[in-house]
């Protein structure tokens, strides 16, 4: 944001201050100076006033004139000077570079001939001194303007202007009167705030101007104002404002556009003025737009409008994007005699909302969308109509209208010296806290005694600074004032780290990022919140709704992520559109889940591995399968000191958020604090995305307290330096069991009969159904290994348990030995 210094005086006295103080005060009140310039007439020497007496054509030069210009008597009276403007007319009093002037850029004037005639000087334009880009012509002035006399004593000083980037948090500040408060306050001076005479009193009755004004959606405009003003003329503005208003960069108009833009910039309050002859039925309408609605902007572009958008309307049509843009035909112009001034507060996140659907920015959309101090509403409406009856007279007649309004402003937080002390971490006296929240308008209205014999006070907070609402606010307004040069110097003293010490998480992602990076995936990294449109194909409507923000900056991003598969998919379309032929990614961060109403963050890891039939390869590669992927997020889950093999999974059936039936499955549940999820995603899900082929994925979520710094660890296990006894076997069980179901109960069988040696692991090799077998069965073979520590085995010892094993078998009744 620009800020004139020029303007900026009007409200804080400011002699004696110098550029660099002021762009040092800026700076240590908490905005960064991103530049400062010069504008408007620079200091000149040699560049005076002049009249021109006659102008001869050129003998030698269509396009050139020859003139007599007097400067004065002091300045050698009457001069020859060659000129090519066509406005070099006898009697217009100019700008005279003599010999000497140096003009900006450096350009030095010197006596020279142009074209054989002698020439002593040089008329000016108002680019060549320095004054914006017009070079149409040469600049005239006004003709009581004394011959002879120095340019920079008729003409305004020059200006330096301040390009401010104002933080999201202080919109209180985007405006000449907020960073007046803010150097007033470090500087300890006052404010001297615009007098508003106008206080809501009309002539006379004129419905033909403005019949009614109705608010169908209170919700997106809490409060708007309208003032009707009758007998207006157009013209141009005041030179003192267009003065202010070229020095940030806005070109003047006419007196009733340069008032709202001039109390905008002044009071951070975005104005409109209607052409009342425009507004159909006399009557202006704050609603939503509707579907397909249609307008034609200030900048001559068609805008395709919808129903989340609000719109200032008359009867019939829209007029204006409300807090964004106005309307083409609803606009000011030289016949314009009667208007509507409007002064509004709409909700942000609306204006934000459409100004990035729309794609479409303005000064208005600016401080709407950051939130302006609904409080000042009507008093910048009393201003503006003060600056258009004086520019452009008139009378404020009835009706006026305002509707809605704003709850009455009361804020106040407590805080004691010694806390503000103990946050900043060094002395400072409660004078010197008193001054700082004094400087600040942040009064202490009242002040108690503590137990411990302290005092407590208790802080009022004006309505512009929305942005203070606890004690740490205040220490850092304390702070601010103070100065952050002053803060003593101290050693810098923080726990040591040593081996061991590294967080549970750090040291969990840090494995599991190694173990799939050593798999050839690559590592990618997502935002935190994903689209509401999203999450509905992962999570029920009652999680979606709990993981949403309430102030969204952007649509896309209006939930936290419930998974990291969902942004993995993004950068896989991504890739495959740009024709890169990624098919493994991976990632690690926060994830977020709901838990019977309340969100918990989790610590998350996820993968996915792509098989697309139509990448170009040399070699067709294996597509990847269930077990592949299990395998992963098994060794992933090790890393939590979480064993996924001793888990029961839960196949998917049915929709199941983003999984395909029948090959995905689940373990754990969030309420346990873990939960994994595995398989080929959705096909369709997958499809809709834009992603091509097949997807498998795996996720796993845990939450951070069953997270231990020990998981994970490996421990040495002794071995066996003897060779393993292996006995197959075959079991026919009912063909719904599950394998692990079976594989896990022969462990535990086979563990009961082997006493004097160890029952390493029991493995399935084959699964069968069909001939041979009944209706409704399948058969399960398991390899089983015994060993011994100290000995090799004999087949003798290993088939009396194996014996024993087949026994229990039969005895259990569930299932039979296949012969």
């Amino acid at each position: 944001m620009k800020i004139s210094l020029n303007w900026l005086k009007q409200y804080v006295n400011l002699d004696g201050i110098s550029v660099d103080e002021l762009k040092r005060a800026i700076t240590f009140v908490g905005f960064e100076v991103e530049g400062v310039a010069t504008a408007g007439l620079p200091p000149l020497q040699h560049v005076v006033v002049g009249e021109i007496k006659t102008r001869e054509k050129h003998p030698n030069a269509d396009k050139l004139s020859v003139c007599s210009v007097d400067v004065g008597p002091a300045l050698g009276g009457v001069r020859t000077i060659v000129c090519g403007a066509h406005n070099c007319d006898a009697g217009n009093r100019v700008p005279v570079a003599l010999p000497g002037a140096v003009l900006p850029g450096d350009f030095t004037i010197r006596q020279s001939k142009i074209r054989g005639q002698q020439s002593d000087g040089m008329l000016c334009a108002p680019d060549e001194l320095g004054l914006g880009d017009d070079h149409a012509g040469l600049m005239i002035l006004d003709p009581q303007t004394p011959i002879g006399e120095p340019i920079n004593a008729v003409l305004p000083p020059g200006d330096t202007v301040f390009d401010i980037e104002i933080t999201p948090n202080r919109p209180d500040a985007i405006s000449h009167i907020g960073i007046a408060r803010e150097i007033a306050a470090w500087f300890r001076k006052d404010v001297t705030y615009p007098q508003v005479k106008f206080r809501n009193e009309t002539q006379g009755f004129r419905g033909d101007i403005l019949a009614d004004i109705r608010v169908e959606a209170p919700e997106d405009c809490p409060l708007y104002v309208g003032i009707a003003i009758a007998g207006v003329k157009v013209g141009p503005s005041p030179a003192w404002m267009q003065d202010h208003l070229r020095a940030v960069g806005l070109r003047p108009i006419n007196n009733l556009v340069d008032v709202g833009n001039y109390v905008m910039l002044e009071l951070g309050q975005p104005l409109h003025v209607f052409d009342a002859k425009k507004i159909g039925g006399r009557k202006i309408v704050i609603r939503r737009a509707l579907d397909g609605e249609k307008l034609t902007t200030l900048d001559g572009k068609e805008r395709a409008l919808n129903s989340r958008m609000l719109v200032i309307a008359d009867e019939s049509k829209p007029m204006v994007i409300a807090g964004t843009m106005g309307g083409a035909d609803a606009e000011v112009d030289a016949t314009t005699t009667d208007v509507v001034l409007e002064a509004a507060y709409f909700r942000p996140q609306s204006i934000r909302w459409t100004s990035k659907r729309l794609g479409l920015s303005s000064d208005s959309s600016y401080r709407f969308e950051r939130g302006i101090d609904p409080h000042s509403t009507l008093e910048a409406a009393g201003r503006a109509v003060d600056l258009l009856l004086e520019t452009a007279g008139g009378t404020v007649v009835g009706p006026s209208f305002k509707i809605g309004g704003t709850q009455p402003w009361s804020r106040e937080v407590k805080v004691t010296p010694s806390f503000i002390r103990s946050r900043l971490g060094f002395e400072i006296a409660d004078d010197v806290i008193r001054d700082s929240l004094k400087a600040l308008n942040l009064a202490i209205v009242g002040e108690s005694e503590l137990a411990d014999g302290s005092p407590e006070w208790t802080v009022d907070i004006p309505s512009y600074r929305g942005d203070l609402d606890r004690p740490i606010d205040l220490v850092e307004e304390v702070l601010r004032m103070h100065g952050t040069e002053k803060v003593p110097p101290a050693p810098a003293v923080g726990p040591a780290l040593v081996d061991g010490d590294d967080d549970p998480i750090a040291v969990f992602n840090r494995k599991v990022t190694d173990y799939l990076v050593g798999q050839h995936f690559h590592e990618c990294v997502n935002y935190t919140l994903r689209s509401a449109s999203e999450l509905k194909t992962w999570v029920s409507d009652s999680s979606a709704h709990e993981l949403a923000l309430a102030n969204p900056f952007i649509e896309d991003q209006s939930n936290l992520r419930p998974t990291l598969v969902l942004g993995l998919l993004e950068t896989l379309k991504l890739n495959q559109s740009r024709g890169n032929s990624v098919s493994r990614l991976c990632e690690t961060g926060r994830v977020f889940m709901e838990i019977n109403g309340t969100v918990h963050e989790c610590v998350g890891v996820g993968f996915v591995l792509a098989h697309n039939p139509k990448d170009r390869a040399w070699m067709t590669r294996p597509e990847p399968d269930f077990y592949h992927v299990k395998r992963h997020i098994e060794i992933l889950m090790s890393h939590a000191g979480v064993n996924l093999s001793a888990q029961p999974l839960v196949p998917v059936t049915g929709s199941f958020w983003g999984w395909q039936e029948g090959q995905a499955a689940a373990a754990g549940e969030m309420k346990a604090g873990w939960a994994a999820r595995f398989g080929l995603l959705n096909l369709s899900m997958v499809r809709a995305a834009g992603v091509e082929g097949k997807v498998w994925a795996g996720m796993f979520a845990m939450l951070p307290e069953k997270l231990t710094a020990d998981a994970g660890h490996r421990r040495f296990q002794n071995f066996s330096l003897f060779p393993a006894a292996l006995r197959d076997i075959a079991l026919v069980v009912d063909a719904t069991r599950h394998a692990e179901e079976v594989r896990k109960l022969l462990l535990k069988l086979a563990r009961q009969t082997a006493t004097k040696f160890a029952v390493e692991s029991v493995e399935i090799f084959d699964v069968y159904q069909g001939a041979g077998l009944p209706e409704g069965k399948k058969s399960l073979a398991f390899a089983i290994s015994f060993r011994s520590g100290e000995r090799t085995l004999t087949d003798e010892e290993v088939n009396v348990s194996f014996v024993e094993i087949q026994r229990k078998i039969a005895a259990d009744g569930t299932m039979t030995v296949r012969a």
